[in-house]
């Protein structure tokens, strides 16, 4: 049962996004008892070459300035940590998903954090933790040639431990948007809360 959702949308518009009408559908379906907010249209940092130092310094050595530059990674960390389901509604734009989104991944992606190396390469700290990622799109399908977004958001929750990853796709919206729509309605109707 799903207690505590991070539900993040990475969609520039706020009017008229399937995306986060998506996203919006599955968190109430889950019906959590809290649900942490990321709307990632008010931008995040892209990383630095301050950020990366501060962020390969181990955390006892860190100063001040340091710790102030990867103080809201952290804060995204802690987020994604407190969360047992995370809910992401993304659009895809020029066949993958916003800047936006992947700033968000850059700033989570935090080695002793939510991964870690081993002699047989990284493993992932988030273990038992459920993604469910909304993805709309106006004319790429889902799992074809040019869905370069599925894969790599599989991959990158993956790399952080969370392997039990389900889409909810609303894709191809141009060529038919009632039968995306309706796909996608499908999908969340089907999920677990």
């Amino acid at each position: 049962m799903t207690q505590t959702v991070l539900h993040i949308d990475s969609s520039a518009r706020y009017q008229g996004s399937t995306s986060r009408s998506l996203s919006a559908q599955i968190v109430e379906r889950l019906g959590a008892d809290e649900v942490i907010r990321r709307d990632l249209a008010s931008p995040l940092p892209q990383l630095t070459e301050n950020w990366i130092n501060a962020n390969f310094t181990p955390a006892d050595d860190r100063d001040a300035v340091q710790r102030d530059l990867l103080a809201l990674s952290d804060q995204l960390v802690e987020e994604l940590k407190a969360a047992d389901t995370i809910v992401i509604g993304t659009p895809v734009y020029n066949f993958a998903v916003p800047a936006s989104l992947k700033a968000w991944i850059d700033l989570i992606a935090r080695v002793g954090l939510t991964f870690s190396y081993s002699e047989t390469g990284p493993k992932g700290l988030l273990e038992g933790k459920r993604a469910i990622i909304a993805v709309a799109s106006g004319g790429t399908q889902f799992g074809s040639d040019i869905d370069f977004f599925s894969g790599y958001l599989r991959h990158v929750m993956g790399f952080v431990g969370i392997t039990d990853v389900q889409f909810v796709a609303a894709d191809a919206l141009m060529a038919d948007a009632d039968a995306a729509m309706a796909r996608a309605n499908t999908a969340i109707d089907a999920l677990a809360a």
